[in-house]
């Protein structure tokens, strides 16, 4: 397969490049166990309605170590996304979050593209995820990298209330 170049996912001028982040030191790595307290943190600012207990985040950890990218400093985790492995050529975005003091920095695209072309890396064609159809910053980010919807929103996809719009990108 060949590979797939850095600059595919680019921004356009509806999407001007992320400002710079804070700090020279901020990098994508895989999830440590150290990181947890930190990704719990996170993950309550970025979803503070129906936050993941500390609980699950072991889980994935234990389970999905190397599919848990973050984003750090070196001192704090500004973000994370997790991925699904690929299953015929499909894999899933499961969850991508930024702290709530780091938003609208490109943290979020940064965090997509590197997961993607890993995703693409490890032999997916076709990456896919669910998202609140009223998250219209979701919605732009996923939108500027060729996410399209796939049909109407689903009623109730996450219990009561919780409906998703389900969205795909062929790599």
């Amino acid at each position: 397969m060949p590979a797939l170049p850095r600059d595919r996912f680019s921004w356009s001028a509806d999407s001007p490049p992320p400002l710079p982040p804070h700090g020279s030191s901020l990098r994508i790595r895989t999830v440590q166990g150290e990181d947890l307290a930190e990704l719990e943190r996170v993950d309550t600012e970025a979803f503070p309605k129906n936050p993941y207990s500390y609980l699950v985040l072991r889980q994935f950890f234990d389970a999905h170590r190397d599919d848990l990218l973050v984003l750090a400093d070196g001192s704090a985790l500004h973000g994370y996304i997790l991925v699904s492995r690929p299953v015929n050529g499909c894999s899933w975005i499961l969850s991508l979050g930024v702290a709530r003091d780091r938003r609208r920095q490109g943290l979020g695209r940064q965090l997509m593209v590197e997961a993607l072309h890993r995703l693409h890396a490890d032999g997916a064609g076709e990456a896919r995820l669910a998202v609140d159809p009223a998250n219209e910053a979701a919605l732009g980010l996923y939108g500027s990298l060729g996410f399209v919807a796939e049909g109407k929103v689903h009623k109730d996809y996450y219990g009561p209330g919780e409906d998703r719009l389900l969205l795909r990108l062929l790599l």
